[in-house]
């Protein structure tokens, strides 16, 4: 590991300006995946700039009716919030899928948004990577890629995203609020994650220097019936090969409203927007299901060893959906968070 520099920020803007003075610095938060990765010598910071103690810590409503969570919240008290577990309960049960207790407790909302991929040769200091060294190639493409993406993806690039937790956010429309040395701004989550192209190695779209405050969540009423599904090759502690967070509202057997974001088949989290077109005002059957997952999946393209994830996907997207379709008593969701992650589609 490099020898490194810490400062402790005592403000927003303080942070900023350390950052600033220091090309090769870098946030840190929970640091659940950013000193993982330093022991690596993937990531190589010369300043390590704590912003764990800055007054980004709480949930509150908006004046919309919404949500707006702060960066520095950890997961735990996320998934533990009742307002979270009441009107986005897919969130919760999300960010319950992800880690472990212990790793929950320290990880922070702005952190797992910027965590980096698992993909084994962008963790491999050894190996080529464009993601990490970039015009090196991606040996991903033609070696072991069976957890890689289906969607989204180019020849620069195969990895996908990990975070469970942005699936939802996606789902929900959520933007991330951030500060620069210029003043605050926005991103629209949908313009936070850059596409792959060829340029693997530029991931979001914040600013350089830029540091996270906070996620806003708007009101979304058919949040309130919302579920998040991971599939894993094990029953805990494991990245998804798969995973959806859907919401859906139906009213006297038609599809008033319908959000639907897929994870672990691309770079970032995938809003199935052609799914949606085609479910709203359909009837909210198994065959309208079958039919909006072949629609948004037509655009996938598997390699060798991953294209199960295209039967996976629509497994899950047919699954969830008609769960959601039924009467709260009879599906079992409703505003509690619960994990039902570690099931696999069938």
């Amino acid at each position: 590991m490099r020898e490194f520099g810490y400062r402790r920020a005592s403000d927003v803007q303080g942070a900023v300006a350390l950052l600033g003075a220091e090309p090769e610095a870098r946030y840190l938060g929970g640091g659940t995946n950013l000193v993982d990765l330093m022991k690596t010598g993937v990531e190589r910071p010369a300043l390590l700039v704590d912003v764990r103690e800055l007054p980004l810590d709480r949930i509150e409503a908006t004046d919309t009716g919404g949500l707006r969570i702060g960066a520095t919240v950890t997961n735990s008290d996320l998934a533990a919030h009742p307002e979270v577990r009441r009107r986005y309960p897919a969130l919760a049960q999300a960010v319950l899928a992800g880690a472990s207790g212990q790793l929950r407790n320290m990880a922070t909302v702005g952190g797992n948004l910027l965590q980096r991929t698992r993909c084994g040769y962008f963790t491999d200091v050894t190996r080529p990577c464009n993601k990490r060294l970039p015009g090196s190639g991606c040996p991903a493409v033609e070696g072991e890629h069976r957890n890689h993406a289906i969607l989204g993806a180019s020849a620069h690039c195969v990895a996908v995203h990990p975070s469970d937790m942005a699936v939802p956010l996606a789902a929900f429309d959520a933007a991330v609020a951030y500060e620069t040395a210029d003043g605050p701004g926005e991103l629209p989550l949908a313009e936070f994650y850059r596409p792959v192209a060829d340029t693997p190695h530029l991931e979001t779209a914040l600013p350089a220097g830029a540091l996270i405050t906070g996620v806003t969540l708007p009101p979304a009423p058919v949040a309130a019936r919302s579920r998040y599904r991971k599939v894993r090759e094990r029953a805990s502690y494991a990245f998804a090969i798969g995973s959806i967070a859907a919401a859906l509202d139906v009213r006297d057997g038609v599809v008033h409203e319908v959000r639907l974001a897929l994870g672990a088949v691309a770079s970032r989290p995938w809003r199935a927007r052609q799914a949606e077109r085609l479910l709203t005002g359909g009837p909210a059957s198994a065959e309208a299901f079958a039919a909006a997952a072949d629609a948004e999946l037509a655009a996938a393209r598997a390699l060798p060893h991953n294209g199960y994830k295209v039967t996976l996907m629509r497994n899950l997207v047919i699954a969830v959906l008609s769960e959601l379709s039924q009467p709260p008593a009879a599906s079992g969701a409703s505003g509690a968070a619960t994990d039902r992650s570690g099931e696999a589609a069938r």
